[in-house]
């Protein structure tokens, strides 16, 4: 005779003789039975705690957590009360009664959730999706929101991808509801799932479908939608669910501020500024958060009359900055050097120093180089009981090795070390850019290495300064070897980078290998900048190589790059060095032909030339020419036409260039004695 089915028997061979656990399995049908966690063992989950350990193949069960036998047992008595027979599997449509019977006598969604699983497990094949949403209405109906969540996020995962899956789910979660309250939260929390997995026209449908039944997300999961919206930059379709959501009656003050940021972020101001004067026109008023969004935004593009113009009409209307109001407009005058103004706004307000006004004030002394007032200011600090952050010391160590006095950068480092925190990337910088500047390469490797040692990624302005380095001095295989150490550490070399290794090939002498490295970038589409075909244009030029000067020059045309002032400079130096006079005119001619206006050391290169070879004329006429463009003469203008006098052989050249400089001064009205150009 076959021994009576045990529902507690079987949950034991489940539990403590499975060698592999039973796991849920989803596909992209129209049935899934698996969320989050379903990975796990099918009946080793408890749904009152997360606290769980595996001895062996044995579950250690926690202090205050109902064994498996337990639940199995209620849920044994309860359909046992109701006359169902569980001496065999359950169909899909019984899974659903059974589930509303045991929510309805216990009022309790974790034991549904736990005989959900059991029941998938037992069946062996996969939950219908009816039972599955009638499941996550339980759970909303029983607080177990986050559960809920995982199922209809599983659902939308591997269900929802499909065109017109939303309506499927819709109609199905509205057939299985239990509530109509429950319904709206399920709904609110599918919208928000399709967000989750950036599929926002989807979630944008279902929004409009709900709407024909009387059924809106809640202003959360409006919120969502709108900022999912902004980031994709669809402010226009955001702004027409906006309306939609002040019609609805739904509170506008969490979402419309998303505009605010939105536009202030992407620096359009003016936007950001008529959204803020919008608010009213939607029933809601400004908050402190709304004002400080289009403050800062000013204070960032240093509008600082306008940003406290904004201050004093916020307070106009009732509304008191707070600290973060403050900060920014502190910060903003600190930052264009008004720290007279910002310690006036200071006193009339009244307000209680933090660590970010003091770091405004320690950051606008340390670019002025007065670390004398630094310090007193990070003493202060200190003093009314601040704690120094990685901002304050950094600052400071990089107020101190601008002005050269790396001794005291050390000791703050020290003190910062002290005080239990951590150097940054950009603190470690600073060393490392102040020990390039002066050739203290060996030090410069040492806070490299420092920083590595410390568990700091270098990123990719750490290795172009010690890489320039390394150029400057001729270290080029060390140079290749930090572009190596780039590449295997996951740090992309920038144009940056690649100029700083072809103006270091270029000083070298390696012209060939600086055009390698540029043909190798153009090949493999590298945008590649006008200092890159400057550096290698002024090696060939120095060495008198002016063919392939001019071939770099033709290619910058071809490859959409227009040379400027400077790599034009760099041709002329390289035409005038070799007195080749002729081809330096036509040179400059067709520089100002195409729009690029000379600056003074062109010129003092340019009337040099001229003057090297005796034609002072010419050289005199390029002095007109500056003058004419507002370039004043200056002491190189003077040598070099003493120069083109000296060529001339005349008896005084000194007297006779500073009497021709003196006649064309006094031609173009400049009150400017010539004699102090001697």
């Amino acid at each position: 005779m076959r021994s009576a089915f045990s529902i507690i028997s079987f949950c034991s061979k489940l539990n403590f003789r499975r060698k592999t656990p039973c796991r849920y399995s989803a596909t992209a049908n129209s049935e899934l039975s698996s969320f989050n966690h379903m990975d796990e063992d099918c009946t080793n989950y408890d749904v009152n705690s997360d606290e769980r350990s595996y001895v062996g193949n044995e579950v250690e069960v926690s202090k205050g957590q109902k064994t498996d036998e337990d639940e199995m047992e209620t849920i044994k008595l309860i359909l046992g009360n109701r006359g169902f027979n569980l001496g065999s599997c359950p169909k899909q449509l019984e899974i659903i009664r059974i589930l509303d019977v045991l929510f309805e006598d216990s009022s309790d969604a974790g034991l549904c959730l736990y005989y959900f699983k059991w029941s998938g497990c037992l069946s062996g094949s996969n939950q219908s999706l009816e039972s599955i949403c009638r499941m996550a209405h339980i759970l909303v109906a029983g607080n177990m929101n986050h559960r809920a969540v995982d199922l209809i996020s599983h659902l939308v995962k591997n269900y929802g991808c499909t065109e017109g899956s939303s309506s499927i789910l819709l109609k199905v979660f509205c057939e299985t509801h239990n509530g109509r309250k429950t319904l709206e939260t399920t709904c609110s929390m599918m919208v928000n799932c399709y967000i989750k997995e950036r599929m926002v026209t989807s979630a944008l449908i279902l929004i409009d479908q709900m709407k024909h039944l009387n059924i809106f997300p809640s202003i959360w999961v409006y919120k969502s939608v709108i900022k999912a919206l902004l980031q994709t930059n669809q402010s226009g379709m955001a702004w027409d669910l906006l309306e939609e959501m002040h019609r609805q009656g739904v509170s506008l003050n969490y979402s419309i501020n998303l505009f605010i940021h939105h536009y202030c972020s992407e620096g359009n101001l003016g936007k950001g500024w008529k959204v803020l004067l919008e608010l009213r026109n939607f029933g809601s008023k400004p908050d402190v958060v709304d004002y400080t969004t289009v403050i800062n935004s000013l204070c960032k593009v240093s509008l600082l009359k306008e940003a406290t113009a904004l201050l004093f009409k916020m307070i106009t209307f009732g509304v008191s900055p707070d600290l973060v109001t403050m900060s920014s407009i502190i910060d903003g005058h600190c930052k264009v050097g008004k720290s007279d103004i910002a310690c006036k706004i200071l006193k009339y307000f009244r307000l209680p120093l933090n660590i970010f006004i003091y770091n405004s004030f320690i950051t606008k002394l340390s670019t002025e180089g007065d670390m004398v007032k630094a310090s007193k200011v990070f003493l202060e600090m200190t003093e009314v009981g601040l704690v120094p952050d990685c901002i304050s010391y950094t600052t400071m160590i990089g107020g101190y090795c601008k002005v050269g006095n790396i001794n005291i950068a050390f000791s703050y480092l020290s003190k910062m070390l002290k005080s239990g925190i951590q150097p940054s990337v950009i603190t470690y910088t600073l060393f490392l850019d102040y020990f390039c500047e002066c050739r203290d390469v060996e030090m410069a490797e040492v806070m490299f290495e420092k920083m590595i040692v410390e568990g700091l990624k270098p990123d990719v302005v750490v290795y172009n300064i010690l890489m320039d380095a390394y150029g400057k001095k001729g270290y080029m295989h060390k140079a290749f070897k930090l572009l190596d150490m780039m590449r295997s550490t996951n740090v992309t070399p920038d144009v940056v980078t690649y100029n700083t290794l072809i103006n270091g090939l270029v000083m070298r002498g390696f012209l060939q290998e600086a055009k390698d490295i540029l043909d190798e970038l153009i090949r493999r589409g590298f945008s590649v900048d006008v200092v890159t075909y400057t550096n290698i244009i002024h090696g060939y030029s120095t060495r008198g190589n002016f063919e392939e000067a001019f071939l770099l020059w033709y290619h910058m045309a071809e490859n959409c790059v227009t040379p400027d002032v400077v790599t034009c400079s760099a041709l002329l130096s390289g035409y005038c060095r070799e007195k080749r006079m002729d081809e330096a005119n036509a040179l400059f001619c067709k520089m100002l032909d195409i729009g690029l206006k000379p600056d003074l050391i062109l010129y003092n290169t340019l009337i040099h030339g001229f003057c090297s070879v005796g034609n002072v004329d010419e050289g005199c006429n390029l002095v007109k020419k500056m003058i004419e463009s507002s370039i004043i003469p200056n002491n190189v203008t003077h040598r070099a036409l003493v120069l083109g006098f000296q060529k001339k052989r005349v008896t005084d050249p000194i007297q006779s260039a500073t009497s021709k400089l003196q006649e064309i001064l006094i031609a173009y009205d400049l009150q400017i004695d010539a004699i102090g150009y001697i």
